[in-house]
């Protein structure tokens, strides 16, 4: 699961590089967590469609629009690494689960 995090940080990494040259660091900040969450809502969705917990999901939806809100001003490096890194534990611990067919795909085909 790390490597293919790591590869999925550094496709997102390459296919933002041009934008990302020209955002600041707050708006850099938040596409990054804005990536994290966005993952996170379609695992869930994944999850959803067997467990039908609509709470749960609405919930994360909810994060994903007060990440709009956020003022970036406040939040560094650190705090985003601890965010990219919650998201890759969450998914290791969710791998097993999809690994042995309990779950959909989460994705129907590659995204990048």
């Amino acid at each position: 699961m790390k490597i293919f995090m790591e590869a999925l940080q550094r496709s997102l990494m390459n296919s933002a590089k041009d934008s990302y040259g020209k955002m600041n660091i707050t708006d850099q900040y938040r596409l990054r967590v804005q990536h994290c969450v966005g993952t996170i809502i379609d695992v869930h969705s994944a999850i959803s469609e067997t467990l039908n917990d609509e709470a749960f999901l609405m919930q994360f939806e909810d994060l994903e629009e007060e990440i709009s809100s956020l003022d970036m001003d406040f939040v560094s490096e650190l705090d985003i690494l601890m965010v990219e890194q919650a998201t890759n534990t969450l998914l290791a611990e969710l791998k097993g689960l999809f690994e042995t067919g309990t779950f959909g795909m989460v994705y129907r085909q590659t995204v990048n």
